[in-house]
């Protein structure tokens, strides 16, 4: 879970995340949204694979990223665990309260 946080702390890896969220990009393809350097780029895909956030997949001379929404979904979940919040999974992938633990009812 520690490393999904320090993947998510910065702007340009979270913005990554929600460009992934269309579907798969190549590196080149989400590289040239940004305006800092391929080997910078690098540096943020690397964090994002070793969190489990992304997939990458070599295809030819290009490597195309995919979101990886469970991995992400889990440290969610786990996060809400630790202050006590009973969660649950959505078919759709996002999480809602658990509205009679929240509320005592």
């Amino acid at each position: 879970m520690n490393n999904a946080f320090k993947a998510l702390s910065d702007p340009t890896r979270r913005r990554v995340l929600e460009l992934l969220k269309q579907g798969p990009l190549s590196a080149g393809e989400l590289a040239d949204q940004f305006e800092v350097s391929k080997s910078t780029m690098s540096a943020h895909f690397a964090i994002l694979r070793e969190a489990g956030l992304v997939a990458s997949q070599k295809h030819g001379k290009s490597v195309v990223y995919h979101l990886q929404i469970s991995v992400l979904e889990d440290a969610l979940l786990g996060f809400a665990r630790l202050f006590g919040w009973e969660m649950t999974a959505t078919p759709n992938a996002t999480a809602v309260p658990d509205e009679k633990k929240e509320t005592g009812i």
